[in-house]
């Protein structure tokens, strides 16, 4: 977790810096262009994962046949998705009316090949717990990426210089990890092995694939409803949102699914996991959210400038959204974890299609913000269904997480609206009312901690502390 973190904010802090200085170099139309090619993408790499990197993880003891019949058939899908995505091109790019679509998904999509590549070494670097790889090789790309893309930014080249950071993010970890687990595919492909693991992993693809459309639906909604300059704002909202409430609960999702496949016949220590990994979650993220909803205005114009102040409500209807998805990884993993990828398939089709019908009636009856305040709506109600679940094959009963969750709730909703009317009575200019909030903010939510002391602080202090030490007593030596 420790290495993970690293890795995670690692990554925000890059991506800050890169939000900060492209925001002033590239234009909402440049962002707009890649989000629009977004849903595309994502779903031809979800095919070539097709759930296998899951089955790979979850299985107790995977083979050289198992790992060596994954990468022939991922390779084989990647030619048939990148085939498809060069063909249907020119198709897409009608469908948005922006000829310049068709090249950049012609090159954006070489990415499938190094994603088929690289899939295999990553499955196992995470079985075997070795995230200080991943995480030093993700920090040393993420830089790499940003100098190239700001050296093709200031000399003009817009759009692409988009394209070549999401290229060369995938091309240097793929390098890395073949040469750090020294695995080569042996010349076989085994039918039988291949059936192990689709019985598992195909609808752990299924799920994920219906997951990543939902969540990038939204995109190819505005883009078409809209123009390029709405969903370039809608992008930066969206990506600057989720450099919150993706940071921590990330760091912990991607260390927790290995680690619940090894306890998967230990259902009441599984559940003690879900509540400490929720409740700290929930701690961190809940207050960071409600404070970047109140300072929107300023944090928007100080780092990108007047030019994106459009985004500025739609990251404030996000971050309402951006604090149900923080839970919803944590209670989803156990349920695959445990070997019950059908019905976590079963679930998502239908809590996913209730989510997209609310999400385009509000699109079709109230514009860009009925869609907006849709996704809140499928974000929560998908976290509900997790926890239903969660209840039901886990042990974990969702009224005692709802309980676990109340206090970190209701005193992130009191502390927001307290500092929210305390500011505004004040009449300060825009940068000194968001550093009111915020000051006003963080006391009285640490004052709470302090007296009260509920078990998300605890939890939350009991995994801090250790690691601050450790790093205090390094540094006296």
């Amino acid at each position: 977790m420790i290495w993970t973190a690293i890795q995670k904010f690692s990554k925000v802090g890059i991506q800050f810096v890169s939000g900060v200085v492209l925001a002033r170099l590239l234009t909402p139309f440049d962002y707009g262009c890649i989000g629009m090619l977004t849903i595309f993408m994502v779903l031809a790499e979800q095919f070539i994962d097709g759930g296998f990197a899951s089955a790979l993880i979850q299985k107790k003891h995977p083979t050289q046949t198992d790992f060596s019949t994954i990468f022939h058939f991922n390779m084989v899908l990647a030619v048939v998705m990148y085939l498809i995505l060069y063909f249907s091109s020119p198709a897409i790019s009608r469908f948005y009316s922006i000829p310049l679509l068709c090249d950049v998904l012609r090159v954006q999509g070489l990415i499938l090949f190094i994603y088929a590549l690289n899939l295999v070494q990553r499955a196992m670097l995470k079985k075997q717990l070795k995230f200080k790889v991943i995480a030093v090789t993700r920090v040393i790309t993420s830089v790499i990426a940003l100098v190239v893309t700001i050296v093709m930014a200031v000399l003009g080249f817009g759009v692409w210089a988009l394209v070549a950071q999401y290229l060369i993010s995938g091309f240097i970890p793929m390098v890395v990890f073949w040469g750090y687990t020294k695995w080569k595919p042996s010349w076989l492909f085994s039918w039988q092995s291949f059936k192990e693991l689709f019985g598992f992993g195909f609808f752990m693809f299924l799920t994920h694939l219906i997951n990543r459309f939902a969540t990038q639906l939204q995109g190819l909604l505005i883009g078409r409803f809209y123009d390029p300059v709405t969903l370039g704002y809608f992008s930066k909202a969206q990506g600057t949102e989720r450099l919150a409430s993706h940071t921590i609960s990330g760091v912990m999702t991607s260390v927790t699914y290995p680690l619940y496949a090894e306890v998967q016949d230990d259902l009441p220590r599984m559940g003690n996991m879900i509540k400490r990994l929720t409740s700290t979650i929930a701690y961190l993220t809940f207050p960071m959210l409600a404070i970047l909803l109140l300072t929107a205005k300023p944090i928007f114009i100080l780092l990108y400038s007047e030019r994106w102040l459009e985004s500025i409500p739609y990251f404030q209807v996000l971050c309402l959204a951006g604090m149900g998805i923080c839970l919803s990884g944590v209670n989803t993993q156990p349920i695959a974890a445990i070997g019950k990828s059908k019905l976590m398939f079963t679930w998502t089709i239908i809590k996913r299609l209730i989510g997209i019908a609310v999400m385009v009636s509000g699109l079709l009856l109230f514009g860009m913000y009925g869609l907006l305040f849709g996704l809140v709506f499928n974000t929560w109600f998908a976290y509900a269904v997790n926890i239903g679940l969660v209840s039901k094959y886990i042990g974990y009963h969702w009224t005692r997480q709802i309980a676990d969750l109340l206090p970190t709730a209701g005193t992130t909703l009191v502390v927001g609206l307290f500092s929210y009317f305390i500011g505004n009575l004040l009449n300060l200019n825009i940068y000194a009312d968001g550093a009111l909030k915020l000051i006003i903010f963080v006391i009285l939510y640490m004052c709470w901690s302090h007296f009260f002391k509920p078990e998300s602080y605890t939890y939350t202090k009991g995994i801090l502390a250790p690691m601050l030490a450790k790093y205090k007593r390094k540094f006296k030596k």
